[in-house]
């Protein structure tokens, strides 16, 4: 009886976190969103900012792999780029193996318009944590390197199930 008392609280700590974290997460983007927000405003549109976001992890990443991200058409994707390429803040190149295809990068301007928003949100978030005791910071950070290790474990067994 012990034993099945343990897994039934393994599986309500299991469930407990897994709502914490379907709660919490979205409050968090939020903030994150609107601080990038504020810094881009003038700038940037936000399928434009996660465009730049997707292609700094995702650099030589075609038309479709943006499309698929972002959430939007082709044909609405392939303005956009043409708008962030003449804004000198995204490349066009040509792939090595094939002159057919497209890739897209980020350009140095759109690095630093990138980083810039980046530093921006990340004051604000500071400014949001200060409160906390140092003791929690640290509890916070573990957390979110534990979290990170699941999450990229779990991206890493996705990518392999679709290849």
């Amino acid at each position: 009886m012990k034993l099945l008392d343990n897994k039934m609280n393994t599986q309500a700590d299991i469930d407990k976190c897994a709502v914490a974290v379907m709660d919490t997460v979205p409050l968090i983007m939020r903030t994150i969103r609107a601080g990038m927000r504020k810094s881009i405003k003038q700038y940037l549109s936000v399928p434009q900012f996660r465009t730049l976001t997707f292609l700094n992890r995702n650099e030589g990443a075609s038309l479709s792999d943006v499309a698929d991200h972002i959430g939007l058409t082709l044909p609405t994707i392939s303005k956009m780029i043409d708008r962030l390429v003449a804004r000198n803040l995204v490349i066009r190149k040509h792939h090595l193996d094939d002159r057919r295809r497209i890739t897209l990068a980020l350009s140095s301007h759109g690095q630093a318009t990138l980083q810039s928003a980046r530093n921006a949100t990340q004051t604000q978030l500071a400014k949001l944590l200060t409160a906390l005791p140092k003791n929690r910071k640290n509890e916070i950070t573990k957390a979110l390197q534990i979290l990170r290790t699941v999450f990229t474990s779990a991206k890493d067994r996705n990518r392999k199930i679709v290849q």
